[in-house]
């Protein structure tokens, strides 16, 4: 018995990972088609789109599943939803400030699952404007650290006159922070450099943050894991110590 519960497990985990790994697939898609639907399908004249396509190849989502999704969203099929981005804003355990931002083609199913996941875990939905202002948005590239041949100051140099702010240190890769306006001269300035980058994304970091103790940190990330659950969810931002987006 041990032997086939031990497989159980195992075959559980590994569908959990495979549902999470669908839904960041599915996500990554819509970016795709809501940037080609807004800006053509040619990423060389939109540069949204090249960002997400290149987001879309580091998750390893296929070619094929790319090349639709452009398709779709440029209107050269015929086809595509028509996605709206919209913002709620709560509060969550501990008084923590949530953004959650989604893209649907249903703005009531989209403000009920919100609702729900924020409920059924100590959180409460706010009115416009009375979250967002402790957040600013800020573009923030993902450099990550390949075997050593890429160091902070090579890193900083790069970026420094192409509008970066911060070039911070996350462990296994560095985080560099600038105005939103600045993403894209910062992330073509790393590419100039020749270095490397997984992710290239506005959004949103804390002005202020709300320390957290280890069992209101627990509350917090069962929250946020809930919202990121939803379909219609494709980021979630809180004002903790320790970013999660």
């Amino acid at each position: 018995m041990s032997g086939h519960s031990k497989w159980a497990t195992t075959k559980h985990k590994k569908a959990a990972i495979d549902a999470k790994r669908g839904k960041m697939f599915a996500k990554l898609i819509k970016n795709i088609e809501v940037a080609a639907r807004n800006g053509g399908g040619d990423p060389a004249g939109n540069p949204t789109l090249y960002d997400a396509i290149q987001k879309a190849k580091k998750t390893s989502v296929p070619n094929d599943n790319i090349d639709r999704a452009v398709k779709r969203g440029s209107g050269a099929d015929g086809s595509g939803a028509d996605y709206q981005s919209i913002t709620y804003e709560g509060y969550g355990p501990n008084g923590v400030a949530v953004l959650v931002e989604c893209l649907t083609d249903n703005r009531n199913r989209a403000a009920s699952e919100v609702r729900t996941a924020m409920t059924r875990n100590g959180a409460a939905m706010a009115d416009p404007g009375s979250v967002a202002y402790l957040f600013n948005r800020k573009g923030v590239v993902i450099v990550p650290k390949t075997d050593g041949a890429t160091d902070e100051d090579e890193v900083l140099l790069a970026v420094l006159d192409a509008g970066a702010e911060e070039v911070n240190d996350l462990g296994d890769s560095f985080e560099v922070v600038s105005e939103a306006t600045d993403l894209i001269p910062v992330r073509t300035a790393l590419q100039n450099a020749s270095i490397d980058y997984d992710s290239a994304d506005l959004t949103f970091l804390p002005s202020v943050s709300v320390p957290l103790d280890a069992e209101a940190a627990r509350k917090v990330f069962k929250l946020i894991d809930a919202l990121e659950d939803s379909d219609e969810v494709q980021n979630v931002y809180a004002n903790f110590d320790g970013r999660v987006g």
